[in-house]
């Protein structure tokens, strides 16, 4: 720019007026911010530019005394006047109305004009100051002297060109500030596009929900240093941060934190130590997840930065929620592996303590709990029975039904969970006091919309089991009614296929293979046939019902006489039959002899009966249970034709 007070080297002052009339683009054909100039949106701040201009060039034009002769004034295009100097300024009232009418003439004309009063004579001159791109005036300039009318008329024309040139500079250096100022916004706009970009991708490619959170806490540090940062979830999720806290709604209409929760929208508020506190919500598509809350100093703190801020809450929200959904998608196809496996593994058993057995160890392992127990509904004797469980002092326990927890699940016939037990100690439980168990979860086993038994897992640490957890064991307690009740029919079916259905004796054929199995690990073992006297004597004259009630009798008679590993069938029509492991023939006599006994006491009517009795041994030469039967019942009827009523031994 022009420094309108440099010499040359010979020390005469440069021609500054006719540098300054000279066009800036001749001069400066290079630089392409010349050609901009003001326009109607720069009128607001028009005022402050033209005084600051003319103080600039009453500075430059300080040392031209033909200037400072007198005085100038200036005027913008609404007559209103800006500013004054020279040698009279300060004495702008005097001549108030005659350079108001000059300035209005120039306003009115558009071209220069001048006029000539006072005592001593002063002469005024005003020329309108012109834009550089279209040439529309908007400012006049007025030199006055005691001077020639011509002279102050020429003074008035350099010095407003000099003056424009002056705004024009002023005006430059503020257009281009503005245009630096933009360029630094922009660049840090751009900045943190990129950085929100980066932080995005780094978010979108977490898979899991504690990598999302970590890496939204991190870009939120590295985009907003020296800030306290802290996101509050809505929703369960151990993360091991401690910026990571759970959402509490308590006081709302005060908490920013609930309220941009509940209401979805960002929320400020300024503290007393004189941060702003900021609240965004965190949210998916689906749902809004938590709020991400920030504390930066009210200095460093710009309002501008509110999308940004709102962006990488969005952003993160879609990522915890995508992440979410791959974590459930996982645990599902998990969940359904085990289940699958679960159910395969529970049908190949049909055994009902096998199955109690193999169920709690995959619990235990499934959830990875300290403890477990299966307990079952024993409707008959109206007591729950402990079936399995890792906890020795509880096998072979029987409760009460509605005692503790699985009380609960009885009556109310729903699952249970409950995160602290110390805390919330609802009922007394054994299981829980012996184990030092917090967490629980527990579900009724159901058969036929009715409990049949309950399986109770437990954790020594509080808030340890998910409601994931929870409906996990909801769909395996189904598995287990299920294996529950195929075991029980398939008993049943055994049941009513080895048992004799009048008698409730064991079929013949079970006592077959019974004696057969016996053999080939047996050392030895007795067979008594046991044959009701006159049977057919008591058909005809009581009737077949009152002769099935005699076999009914007697039958219980055998049952309740023998040891718990012996075993009664019914032989055929009224011939019953009684194996006795580990037993030799004399003590099995003794034993036919307590049923025949019982029998001719206790019956009704009275009847008596004769048995036979055989023996094996491992030394035997032929064993099996073809000769067992053929001697016991040659015995039979030996007793038979010896009077009845008696007992004999077979021999080999």
């Amino acid at each position: 720019m022009l420094q309108m007070n440099n010499r040359n080297r010979d020390g005469k002052n440069n021609n500054h007026f006719a540098q300054a009339a000279a066009p800036v683009e001749q001069l400066h054909p290079e630089i392409w911010f010349m050609h901009e100039d003001i326009n109607d949106a720069d009128r607001p701040y028009m005022m402050p530019l033209l005084q600051d201009s003319f103080e600039q060039w009453f500075r430059e034009a300080s040392e031209e005394t033909e200037a400072m002769q007198g005085g100038s004034f200036l005027f913008d295009w609404e007559l209103r006047l800006i500013d004054s100097a020279g040698a009279i300024k300060g004495q702008e009232e005097l001549w108030h109305d005659e350079l108001q009418l000059l300035a209005a003439q120039v306003a009115e004309s558009g071209s220069a004009a001048s006029v000539s009063f006072g005592e001593p004579l002063m002469h005024a001159a005003a020329v309108p100051v012109r834009k550089r791109s279209d040439g529309e005036p908007f400012s006049i300039f007025i030199h006055i002297a005691p001077s020639s009318a011509a002279k102050a008329e020429q003074q008035a024309k350099l010095s407003a060109l000099h003056f424009r040139s002056c705004f024009y500079r002023a005006f430059e250096y503020i257009y281009v500030r503005d245009l630096l100022l933009q360029q630094k916004r922009t660049e840090k706009d751009a900045n943190r596009r990129d950085a929100l970009f980066l932080a995005a991708k780094r978010l979108y490619d977490q898979f899991d929900v504690t990598s999302v959170l970590s890496e939204m806490l991190s870009s939120l540090g590295q985009l907003y240093p020296s800030s306290e940062v802290n996101l509050y979830l809505s929703q369960d999720h151990l993360n091991g941060d401690a910026r990571v806290k759970p959402l509490i709604f308590k006081n709302t209409a005060h908490d920013i934190v609930a309220k941009a929760f509940m209401e979805g929208k960002p929320m400020t508020q300024k503290e007393r130590d004189g941060t702003i506190r900021l609240a965004v919500p965190m949210n998916g598509k689906q749902a809004a997840y938590g709020v991400l809350c920030i504390s930066i100093d009210a200095e460093r703190w710009d309002i501008a930065n509110m999308p940004a801020f709102v962006l990488l809450a969005d952003t993160a929200g879609s990522a915890f929620e995508n992440a979410k959904l791959y974590e459930q998608s996982n645990l599902l196809i998990n969940e359904l592996r085990v289940i699958n496996e679960l159910a395969k593994r529970l049908n190949q058993s049909l055994q009902l303590k096998d199955i109690f057995k193999f169920a709690t160890n995959e619990l235990l392992n499934i959830f990875e709990a300290d403890y477990c127990s299966i307990l079952q509904l024993d409707k008959d004797r109206n007591q729950f029975n402990v079936m399995s469980s890792n906890i020795p002092t509880l096998a072979r326990e029987q409760f009460v039904p509605d005692y503790g927890f699985s009380g609960i699940i009885n009556r109310t016939k729903e699952p249970l969970i409950l995160s602290d037990y110390w805390q919330t100690r609802v009922v007394t439980s054994k299981m829980m006091d012996h184990t030092g168990s917090r967490s629980l979860i527990a579900a009724p086993i159901m058969v036929e919309d009715e409990v049949v038994g309950v399986i109770m897992v437990t954790h020594k640490n509080p808030h340890y089991f998910s409601y994931d957890n929870y409906k996990l064991l909801q769909i395996m307690s189904t598995h287990v009614a299920l294996a529950i009740t195929n075991a029980s029919l398939h008993a049943e079916v055994r049941r009513m296929v080895i048992t004799d259905n009048l008698t409730g004796l064991h079929a013949r054929h079970y006592l077959n293979e019974q004696i057969q199995s016996r053999q080939r690990k047996d050392p030895l073992g007795s067979l008594v046939l046991v044959d009701v006297d006159h049977f057919k004597r008591i058909n005809d004259t009581f009737g077949h019902q009152v002769g099935d009630r005699i076999l009914i009798q007697v039958s219980e008679i055998i049952r309740t006489t023998i040891r718990q590993g012996d075993i009664a069938a019914r032989w055929g029509g009224e011939e019953l039959a009684v194996y006795l492991p580990g037993i030799r023939s004399e003590q099995a006599f003794r034993i036919a002899e307590r049923i025949r006994l019982l029998v001719e006491a206790e019956t009704d009517p009275k009847v008596t009966v004769s048995c036979g009795v055989s023996e094996w041994t491992f030394e035997n030469d032929k064993i099996s249970v073809e000769s067992l039967f053929y001697r016991a019942d040659m015995a039979l009827y030996d007793a038979k034709n010896n009077g009845r009523n008696c007992i004999r031994l077979g021999v080999g």
